[in-house]
């Protein structure tokens, strides 16, 4: 029977890790590989200090699992890398090449292993418990490979700070410089010190990596309110970039706005007026994420929702349709329990549809999610000319949702428009 000793109960804290990031989140391309690294260090520690431990003098194969660990670790500070905007002019390729070095010089130290493997286990492991094993040939040949991927990664992190990612995102790559020292250390430390250097490493990890999905989760608990959850998951599956990267759609967009809010706003005290905006939009947020769309800009009491970008909806004409007559009856609730607080509102919206280029504009610290084409322009248009209570739509918008009940409009003359456009009322 096996003795239970201090590096089990270490391997099975970085497996019991490795768990709860990927049930946690394992639809995240960064946790699956954060978990994988983790899983691989549990069992690298298993093997090679633990329940095998003999072993280890016998087959070169048992630096696998290290091997792994490294790779696997590097791999997740790439795909953070993915996920953090850069600008449109910014070459990401040394970044990722030197991960990639990395990564082929942490399964070197394998090569080295299978070719020399008592060698690694009479002047690596737990060489720091002997003076002149850094003298040793032998250390060096398996401490190069390690220390040039540490290299990498360290050297990728800067680069990566330097991009300004967000303050969750710092606190993760911090965490990871914080721990890398005390996992590495892990190779040549005797065997109690190491069990010691490698939980202590195992916990900064983990502390910046819960502070990331605290943040992260109050993040998406917020501003789910009011943009899709199903952006949210995107993001998470696929990057910022790879999510947002610009495209050519068809979509619908739908614009609303407050009438009578210039005037109620000069009317009432400025704290009243703060407090009908946030119910406002948080009655529009609740509808727009009924219905998978994403709101695109809050501008005063105008709201600019895009339905079918970037997550894509074949029936984008008929969802837009259907959440403007959502979005009118939420507002008019709304509009009813404000006309005591001062002038009478009302709420007008138009709808438009057509093809747009969607894509992410702005610095590094500050990006914004925007549409461009002209039936973005043609639905604050129509919006402008709706009256209380009205709900505008386009040509193109009325076929795309096969509305029956709409009423045609004669043709009006919009700004920026050289033809009069054809329009219903829903």
């Amino acid at each position: 029977m096996a003795t239970i000793t201090p590096q089990i109960l270490v391997s099975l804290v970085a497996l019991g890790m490795a768990l709860a990031f990927l049930s946690a989140d394992r639809r995240s391309s960064t946790s699956r590989a954060l978990a994988a690294a983790l899983a691989f260090t549990g069992v690298a520690i298993m093997l090679n200090h633990g329940l095998l431990a003999e072993a280890a003098h016998a087959s070169g194969w048992l630096a696998l699992p290290e091997s792994l660990a490294i790779v696997t670790m590097l791999e997740w500070l790439l795909r953070v890398r993915r996920t953090v905007p850069v600008p449109e002019d910014f070459d990401t390729r040394f970044g990722d090449g030197v991960l990639r070095f990395g990564q082929l010089s942490g399964l070197a130290y394998t090569v080295f292993a299978l070719l020399w493997p008592q060698l690694r286990v009479d002047d690596f492991l737990g060489a720091a418990g002997d003076s002149r094993a850094f003298t040793r040939a032998g250390f060096w040949l398996f401490a190069t490979p390690v220390l040039l991927a540490v290299a990498s990664g360290m050297t990728s992190l800067v680069l990566l700070l330097n991009r300004r990612p967000d303050r969750s995102e710092r606190l993760r790559l911090l965490a990871f410089a914080g721990c890398t020292p005390f996992m590495v250390s892990g190779f040549v430390l005797p065997a109690q010190l190491a069990a010691v250097s490698v939980v202590i490493g195992e916990m900064i990890l983990l502390i910046g990596a819960v502070q990331y999905h605290v943040m992260q989760g109050q993040r998406g608990a917020f501003m789910s309110r009011f943009l899709s959850p199903e952006v949210a998951r995107l993001v998470a599956e696929r990057g910022l970039r790879q999510a947002m990267q610009d495209k050519q759609l068809t979509i619908t967009a739908v614009a609303c706005d407050l009438r009578g809010f210039s005037v109620f706003a000069r009317a009432v005290p400025s704290q009243v007026t703060i407090q009908v905006l946030r119910e406002y939009y948080d009655a529009v947020g609740q509808v727009v994420a009924q219905y998978g769309a994403t709101i695109k800009d809050y501008a005063g009491d105008g709201v600019l929702i895009l339905v079918g970008a970037p997550i894509e909806f074949a029936d984008h004409a008929a969802r837009a349709a259907e959440l403007s007559l959502q979005l009118r009856q939420a507002c008019q609730r709304c509009i009813a329990q404000w006309s005591q607080l001062g002038p009478r509102l009302g709420i007008g919206v138009g709808v438009a549809s057509g093809a747009v280029t969607v894509g992410v504009i702005g610095g590094v610290s500050r990006l914004e999610y925007t549409a461009v084409g002209s039936a973005v322009n043609l639905a604050c248009r129509l919006c402008e000319q709706a009256q209380d209570g009205e709900i505008l739509i386009d040509d193109a918008t009325q076929r795309g949702a096969g509305r029956s009940n709409a009423s045609e409009r004669p043709p009006l003359n919009l700004k920026g428009f050289g033809e009069p456009v054809a329009h219903f009322s829903l």
